[in-house]
């Protein structure tokens, strides 16, 4: 029997979120340390095996509000479900062939849910990636970033953008230009200009996450589109300004420019802050990390942050202050795509 085993693994945006569903530009990187795994093997029938984010059974009412709160009515599997819809569709209008063998599915996830490290687009593409390799299914790598989140935008009508989708197929560290100017269509969906760079082009790099002040991604960018769309000026503007400070941080990082990537990442959480209604709980991570003299700003859409450091001395620092108000530190196991 055929064991498919495959990962996505969680990631932090650096600079430019959340223009990228705003025709921005971004940067981003992988983060090894979280992932998401889909096991797929052949079976008599098609089966999608509930993971402990899909149960139905609980010790309390409060156990239950509290799973209803971080993982929604149904968990995961509405995730797989509509992966593989998008990919039977994709492959229909493509008129790629698909062999007729069954099979059952699960996936398990370890990546922090609801603090904005991307544990949904992350099961989403594990499973794609499952998909193609049962059916010998080759769809090209800009493609499969646009074709999962369809999967969240248009099957299940979850807001998002393209960035987490990106870095997520493409690992390593990637420069995203969403702009109008770059756009191709391929394959009947839109992509974007994505550029790979050396992750030995990075300082010291920290992310932390809080234990207990996470929300679901479209409690922020439900609103914000809804703003976007309805012509506000201010949104308007914060998105062109994300979109700069992404283009002006790939320029800092090719010159090796530390202290400018810094600066360039706490504008992008001031900017974003004149814009949302933030949490108490998320903005006193960002003071928290910078009361340190670190830079801070939201690793997504809030609950975890991402900076730089100078030394060990510091990250240690940064450990203890953040472990004060519940978050946990670590630094990201960075590689590129094996």
């Amino acid at each position: 029997m055929e064991l498919i085993r495959q990962r996505a693994f969680a990631r932090a945006g650096l600079v430019g979120n959340p223009s990228d569903g705003y025709n921005g530009c971004t940067l981003s990187v992988i983060v090894r340390n979280f992932w998401a795994e889909v096991v797929l093997y052949e079976w008599e029938e098609i089966e999608i095996i509930l993971s402990d984010d899909d149960r139905t059974r609980f010790s309390s009412i409060q156990e239950l509000q509290q799973g209803v709160k971080l993982h929604g009515y149904y968990g995961g599997v509405r995730l797989v479900k509509a992966t593989i819809k998008g990919f039977v569709e994709y492959c229909q209008a493509k008129g790629i062939a698909l062999h007729s063998r069954n099979f059952s599915i699960r996936y398990q996830s370890n990546i922090p849910r609801a603090v904005g490290l991307a544990g949904s687009s992350a099961i989403i593409v594990a499973t794609l990636r499952a998909l193609m390799k049962f059916y010998r299914v080759e769809i090209p790598l800009e493609v499969q970033p646009s074709l999962a989140l369809g999967v969240e935008t248009k099957e299940l009508g979850i807001a998002g953008g393209l960035q987490d989708r990106v870095i997520q197929c493409m690992e390593g560290l990637v420069y995203m230009d969403f702009s109008k100017e770059k756009e191709r269509i391929v394959d009947g969906l839109a992509v974007g200009a994505y550029e790979r760079l050396p992750l030995s082009l990075l300082p010291n790099l920290y992310v932390a996450y809080s234990l207990e002040a996470g929300e679901p991604t479209e409690v922020t960018h439900g609103p914000l589109k809804a703003r976007y769309q309805a012509g506000d000026q201010k949104v308007h503007a914060a998105m062109r300004k994300f979109a700069d400070l992404a283009r002006q941080s790939r320029e800092a990082l090719l010159a090796g420019d530390f202290d400018r990537l810094a600066a360039l990442m706490n504008e992008n959480f001031d900017t974003r802050r004149t814009i949302c209604d933030l949490s108490p709980s998320h903005i006193q991570m960002i003071e928290t990390a910078r009361s340190v003299g670190v830079p801070a700003k939201f690793a997504g859409s809030g609950g975890a942050i991402v900076g730089t450091y100078a030394d060990d001395a510091t990250f240690a620092q940064l450990t203890e202050q953040l472990g004060k108000i519940g978050c946990r530190v670590i630094k990201p196991l960075l590689a590129g795509p094996e």
